[in-house]
Parts: C-alpha cells; sequence; structure tokens
C-alpha cells in the first residue's frame, strides 16, 4: 500500500505541478524550507524521558495547542514535547511561541521515504495530531513502529466528511489505527467513527480553543500598537479579523463616517490587495503611524488580539462570501460585541454557542453597515454582549486539561525506545 499511495503522490503533483508552481511563485512560498519539507533535518538527542511529538499545522492550530504543550511539560511524568507545524506562517509561529523550550520541527509530506527520514531523526513515543491531519503514511509508518497516534482536538466538518466518506474504502484502514481520537463534540465522534475509528477510541474532551481565549479586559502591547499605526483612541474602532478578499470593499464601505477600520488579512498573500480596498490605509509593516483615511492594515502575523483589543466592535472575517468563517472566541474572550456573516460552518460550534449566549450577531452582508452603526451607538449593548461572551468562553473551558490527561495516560503506559 505504500508504494501505491506513493504513485498516487507522484501522479497528482506531477499533474498539478505547473499550477502549483505558479501560485507557489506568485505568493512567494517557492522559498521555503525544503529540506524539512522532505523530511531532512539534524536528529534530535536521545530523549531522557518520554517523547510527545505535537503537530499543528497552521498558525491557529499552533495556538491552540499552547496550553496543552505546557500541561504535559509541567507533570511529573517529565515528557519532552516536540512541536511539528506545516506551513512557513505556522511554522514561524510556533518557533516564536515555543523555543527554547521546546524544539520546532517541520511536518513532512507523506511520501512514505519523508515519513520514514523524520521518524528516524525525531523519534517520538506518541504522536498527537491536531484537529484532524490524518495522513495514512505518516500513520502507517508510527504504527509499524509502535508510536500510538492519537488525534486531538479533532474536528471534522460536513464539508470535510462529505469528502472523506467518497474515499471511505481507502481512508478508514488509516483512521481505524489511530490509537485515540479526543474530538470537539458529539457530532464530530460520530465521524470520525462513521470513517473507521472503533467506538471505544472515540472520546468527545471539547474545544481546546476555548482554554486557549484567555478572558481578560486589557491586552499588553495593544496600547503601543495604538500609538504605532497612529489609532485615535477618541474614536471608534471597527477591528475585522481573518478577513477574505472579497470583504474588504464590504468592510470598507460598511463602516460609518468618523469610524476607524482595521483589517487584519487571514493570508499574507492577500495583504496588497487588501491595501487597495482600503486606499489610503495605513501598513503595519511599513512603521508609518497615521492614515488620513481612518483605515488601517494589519498586515503583519501573531497582533491580531491586540487589535481586538482597541475595539468597540469586532466583525469576523471570512463568513461573508464564499469561505467557511473564522474563529470567533478570541475577540469573545475579551469581551467584544462580535458580528459575523452567514458563513461559519469550519466554526459551528464556537459560534452557535455564542449566538445562543446572546454574545455574537450574525448578519447578511446587506445588514452589516446598520448593525455596526447600532452596536456603536448604544455603549450599553456592546456591554452586555460583551459580558455574555465572556461568560460563554468561561463556561466552556476544560478541555486541555481532559485531553492532557488522556495523552499522558498514554505516554506513561509507552515503552522507552532504544
Amino acid at each position: 500500500m505504500r508504494r501505491l499511495r506513493d504513485a498516487a503522490y507522484l501522479a497528482a503533483v506531477t499533474a498539478a505541478a505547473p499550477v502549483l508552481a505558479w501560485r507557489m511563485h506568485r505568493t512567494g512560498k517557492l522559498r521555503t524550507d525544503w529540506g524539512g519539507r522532505f523530511g531532512k533535518g539534524d536528529a534530535l538527542p536521545a530523549a531522557r524521558a518520554p517523547r510527545l511529538l505535537v503537530h499543528a499545522v497552521s498558525v491557529g492550530e499552533v495556538n491552540a495547542v499552547r496550553q496543552l504543550v505546557a500541561r504535559v511539560a509541567q507533570d511529573p511524568l517529565g515528557a519532552e514535547v516536540v512541536v511539528a507545524a506545516t506551513t512557513d506562517t505556522g511554522f514561524a509561529r510556533a518557533r516564536e511561541a515555543y523555543e527554547p523550550r521546546h524544539r520546532v520541527v517541520r511536518y513532512p509530506f507523506d511520501a512514505s521515504w519523508m515519513v520514514e527520514r523524520f521518524l528516524d531523526r525525531v523519534r517520538p513515543d506518541v504522536v498527537a495530531l491536531c484537529e484532524l491531519e490524518v495522513w495514512p503514511n505518516f500513520v502507517d509508518a508510527c504504527v509499524r513502529r509502535g508510536i500510538p497516534v492519537a488525534v486531538v482536538n479533532g474536528r471534522l466538518s460536513e464539508r470535510s466528511f462529505r469528502r472523506y466518506a467518497l474515499a471511505r474504502a481507502v481512508v478508514a484502514p488509516t483512521f481505524a489505527r489511530l490509537h485515540v481520537a479526543l474530538v470537539q463534540e458529539q457530532e464530530y465522534a460520530a465521524r470520525f467513527a462513521a470513517l473507521g475509528v472503533p467506538q471505544g477510541k472515540v472520546f468527545v474532551t471539547g474545544t481546546m480553543k476555548w482554554d486557549t481565549a484567555q478572558v481578560a479586559d486589557r491586552v499588553d502591547g495593544a496600547d503601543r500598537l495604538a500609538a504605532e499605526l497612529g489609532i485615535d483612541r477618541t474614536r471608534p474602532v471597527v477591528v475585522a479579523g481573518s478577513t477574505a478578499p472579497e470583504e474588504h470593499a464590504l468592510l470598507r464601505d460598511a463602516v460609518p463616517p468618523g469610524v476607524q477600520l482595521v483589517c487584519a488579512p487571514r493570508k499574507p498573500e492577500w495583504f496588497d490587495a487588501a491595501a487597495a480596498e482600503l486606499a489610503g490605509c495605513a501598513r503595519r509593516s511599513e512603521g508609518r503611524p497615521g492614515s488620513a483615511t481612518g483605515r488601517f492594515l494589519l498586515d503583519t502575523i501573531g497582533e491580531l488580539r491586540k487589535a481586538y483589543a482597541l475595539a468597540d466592535v469586532v466583525v469576523v472575517g471570512r463568513s461573508f462570501g464564499a469561505l467557511h468563517g473564522s474563529d470567533p472566541m478570541e475577540p469573545a474572550a475579551l469581551g467584544k460585541p462580535v458580528v459575523c456573516g452567514p458563513r461559519m460552518g469550519d466554526f459551528r460550534e464556537s459560534a452557535s454557542a455564542l449566538l445562543s449566549a446572546g454574545a455574537l450577531e450574525q448578519v447578511q452582508p446587506a445588514a452589516l453597515r446598520g448593525t455596526i452603526a447600532r452596536l456603536l451607538g448604544d455603549a450599553a449593548e456592546r456591554a452586555r454582549r460583551g459580558a455574555a461572551a465572556q461568560a460563554c468562553v468561561r463556561s466552556r473551558q476544560g478541555a486541555t486539561e481532559r485531553t492532557a490527561e488522556a495523552l499522558l495516560s498514554v505516554l506513561a503506559g509507552v515503552p522507552r525506545r532504544a
């Protein structure tokens, strides 16, 4: 099967190579850590304690496992935690968040020889895959080496489930090899089971992102960000986080006169197009404060929480167009009134919880301008929604501890490797 999978990967890459190369050139991703992606790199020293490899694909997952990594590392078991990331932004964020306390490595492509090379270097005792990174060659190689593989913070959206279900005969053996799947909610548990994970190995532990959404009224560095961007603290501010290209004109037109707008596009390759839509905006990357139009572009990584702390109203990006939403938890934890569009399929559980609590308002694009104006004009409503948001976040926390206890149990029962 490994050879068949390798042949299928090679055929797919060969067919898609021209398009992939053009896209990577256009987005600047050709300059990446190719050696790491091919499984190459320095071998890690032999571990003096059980070694847990936590794989988080990109920035969102890297942030979601922060408390899990800390909790496992602080346990009397003394486990060593290594963090792997796939994307360039995720890898950079992981190094910023975890080094030098924890080693950070690049997760490889799923070709069998790259996976084997990677596992020879890292030598984990247990592997935890964040959300849904169940790659067949990687899981197969781990199982053959006797390395238990767990899914943590497991999430399987309806869209992803439909795609996997079409190839269930192919993917089911891989899902069946998982040691355990620790998932966010019961609906996801049913989907993991339907794809082959034995019922006795699927457990609902909750959503770890509720735990990483730090409930606070202030954020260190927010005042400095405002000063360096040139935001006028006496005027209202709308912050739109993780926005998509088709949303910037909508946001520009939805903000009432005199109100400042801070946009933070989800991907770096969208920054320039966003700047063009937000004519006259001050770009964070350029370091020049002040904007005559009252528009600001947060074209940096890792500063969105600071921007949220400055907001009078937060708009959740990727929810008004063709995509499937962004995470509303972080601004909710800061006590901000949050508005999203109709497309929140990738964050259905958190959006539903906040909607039920009266902490999130979901509107069609045509209603965004009126909603923002109403909220900015009613301080009491903003305060009510902000308090409800923080209460909702607090009530949902605890998944990290449950997940950590499960992983520590697996680590404690695994024989040490030579």
